[in-house]
């Protein structure tokens, strides 16, 4: 077990399998095996939507309640390890969930049928329509404001020191913004189909 856990690929892939298991399992208990449907699809994507997300608000937040507010404490000598190794491989998988989490929403929008008035913010859509709202407006920070600046600041692009202390400061800035829109973007995500609103 110790082999499987040594590597994030081999974890991953350990719990893709287990998963496949318990539904076969879950499905062989109850006498209702997997058909797929659209139902089904519209399931699955969901499912790929709240995984997506799970990573792109955890790193989100990460930035916010860890990183940020504790680069001051860091040594200088230390702080390369952040700039030129974490921060970049957090803002990779950071910028694409936010992506995945965005196209697999608008999948699933469209399997169940409601993709069109809940970005009209039709009623009975109002909650969906303003939480996918939000989420493209901070698909589309991270896409184009967060990433390239991070880039001038992380030294990925080239820039001169001023432009660098620019980047970073609109980059962070651009960050809690998201951080703030994601509270009421989960809260009118979950409303929806949970009760909320």
């Amino acid at each position: 077990m110790s082999q499987i856990l040594q590597s994030l690929h081999k974890t991953l892939l350990a719990g893709l399998v287990l998963l496949i298991l318990i539904v076969f399992i879950a499905g062989a208990v109850s006498g209702s095996p997997i058909k797929i449907t659209q139902a089904w699809m519209a399931f699955f994507f969901r499912w790929l939507h709240v995984v997506s997300g799970v990573m792109w608000i955890g790193l989100l937040w990460y930035f916010n309640f860890v990183q940020i507010p504790n680069m001051a404490k860091i040594p200088d000598e230390q702080k390369p390890a952040i700039s030129k190794v974490i921060a970049p491989a957090a803002l990779f998988w950071f910028r694409w969930s936010a992506l995945a989490t965005v196209v697999t929403g608008l999948i699933v929008a469209t399997l169940q049928g409601y993709v069109h008035e809940a970005l009209r913010l039709q009623i009975g859509y109002a909650a969906i329509g303003i939480g996918m709202w939000l989420a493209l407006i901070m698909a589309f920070n991270v896409w184009f404001i967060i990433w390239p600046n991070q880039q001038k600041a992380l030294g990925i692009v080239a820039a001169e020191p001023e432009a660098k202390a620019a980047a970073a400061r609109l980059a962070m800035l651009t960050s809690r913004t998201n951080t703030l829109l994601s509270i009421p973007m989960l809260f009118m995500m979950v409303a929806q189909s949970h009760g909320g609103l």
